[in-house]
């Protein structure tokens, strides 16, 4: 059978681009992985574990003719990025992203992209603490969401072009505006991360605490923060800068409904506390009942981790 894309330029190869590869290897998606990264080291893992079939030392030089352009580092990076490619982008090609911010990549990209070269952004909903060219794994993106944000002039064709190969590689494939997608991802990613960083951050510079007691009796919920606030401070850094007026929003709601339960506990409203535990937990329920997370034992942690 063949391929539907001929070559796939990967431009960055962390979490996200290796299991990409992985995964474009394994559905048989492309009949070469070309690849860049800034690290050296990154590149030489990527050749030596078979990630890509040739890794080469500019992003201009990666995307030469191929059909389907991922930018998979980090969002900060993506406008100078795109203006280095531009002029080798092959017409009729997709371009496309993993960034979990939209409005902000469409605003750094765009004007680099050449007529004739469709730029689709996208954003899998996937992924772990883990960074490098060895986390990745193929089945990261099984049954998770890909969001897509197409523009107001993509093409329709295209457009399906690309949601058909996050299909391939495991994804189920929603559609919004880019506007939208960073106020969903603001509550549902981006607030998270802030508040584990934060709570983090909090215990450690606790001074009647100290930094043994904080990991010795880390088994509640302070250890599941840390999994959380482990995540690629590069990416997270990026993310905040280019997301701030959606996460500034959501930060301000989560701060009002704070101060509630503050009320609550100060006067002993033990029906509010309760009712808001109780939707939450419902709210639980339902991201296993969707399949988004399981409900195993340790949240299912302990498995082992698929290859």
């Amino acid at each position: 059978m063949t391929p539907p894309f001929n070559r796939v330029a990967l431009l960055g190869i962390g979490l996200i681009g290796s299991s990409l590869a992985r995964a474009m290897r394994q559905q048989k998606l492309t009949g070469e992985i070309t690849g860049y990264a800034r690290s050296e080291a990154t590149r030489a893992k990527a050749l030596e574990i078979g990630l890509v079939d040739r890794i080469l030392p500019t992003a201009a030089e990666a995307v030469k003719d191929a059909d389907l352009v991922i930018l998979c580092s980090p969002v900060g990076t993506y406008g100078a990025l795109a203006q280095e490619i531009a002029p080798a982008l092959k017409p009729g090609a997709i371009l496309t992203d993993v960034g979990s911010v939209k409005a902000a990549v469409v605003k750094d990209v765009l004007p680099h992209v050449p007529s004739g070269v469709n730029f689709i952004p996208g954003h899998p909903i996937a992924g772990t603490e883990q960074s490098g060219p060895e986390s990745g794994f193929a089945e990261l993106f099984t049954n998770r969401w890909c969001i897509i944000t197409p523009l107001p002039d993509s093409d329709p064709k295209a457009v399906e072009r690309l949601a058909d190969f996050w299909r391939c590689c495991g994804s189920n494939v929603d559609v919004m505006t880019p506007e939208h997608h960073d106020l969903v991802l603001a509550i549902t990613s981006h607030l998270p991360h802030l508040i584990a960083y934060n709570i983090v951050s909090t215990a450690a510079d606790l001074e009647e605490v100290t930094s043994s007691e904080v990991i010795k009796y880390s088994a509640g919920g302070f250890r599941d923060f840390t999994r959380i606030a482990a995540s690629d401070p590069t990416m997270w850094r990026d993310v905040f800068l280019n997301n701030k007026d959606a996460v500034l929003e959501m930060l301000g709601r989560f701060s009002e409904d704070l101060s509630a339960l503050q009320r609550a506990i100060r006067w002993g409203d033990g029906d509010t506390l309760f009712d808001v535990f109780t939707r939450s937990r419902q709210i639980r329920r339902s991201i296993i009942a969707a399949g988004q997370d399981t409900a195993a034992p340790d949240f299912g942690r302990g498995a082992p981790k698929p290859q």
